[in-house]
């Protein structure tokens, strides 16, 4: 089954919350409430998504966090990215020379295929696109038709 973590679906969930606030600074403890996740959970969330430049952090009494950048800005793919690191199928359509079968392997071509079209499909899709209610947008591309030649 293909799937990302759920640390990654949760990341995303508090992603949309600090969308919606609309650049308002939050504290941890407002996007765990609001988030409906559990206070350790989105510390850990929060900390990776600063790293990654996503949401940016404050300190003092009025601290909290923001979205460091507008909706329509941030990617999906970014946000996995952030948290699981580069998006791959399969160990070699993300990282080259870690497999001893690699130099004979007809597969692996077709394995990158369809990595480019699943990080596209990412890609294609905004923070901004993930507040609307489904239907409210395009359809989301549909990665696997890529012909396999």
């Amino acid at each position: 089954m293909l799937r990302v973590a759920k640390l990654t679906d949760y990341a995303t969930v508090v992603m949309t919350v600090l969308a919606e606030a609309g650049g308002d600074v939050l504290s941890a403890q407002a996007l765990a409430e609001r988030a409906r996740l559990e206070m350790p959970t989105v510390s850990k969330l929060l900390k990776q998504l600063g790293h990654a430049g996503l949401v940016e952090s404050f300190r003092g009494v009025n601290g909290g966090y923001r979205i460091a950048r507008a909706p329509e800005t941030i990617s999906v793919a970014e946000i996995v990215i952030a948290m699981e690191g580069p998006i791959g199928m399969t160990e070699c359509s993300a990282h080259a020379g870690l497999c001893g079968h690699e130099s004979h392997c007809g597969v692996r071509g077709n394995w990158q295929r369809i990595n480019q079209a699943i990080e596209g499909a990412l890609q294609s899709v905004t923070l901004a696109d993930m507040l609307k209610p489904p239907g409210g947008k395009r359809p989301i591309p549909t990665p696997l038709r890529v012909a396999l030649a």
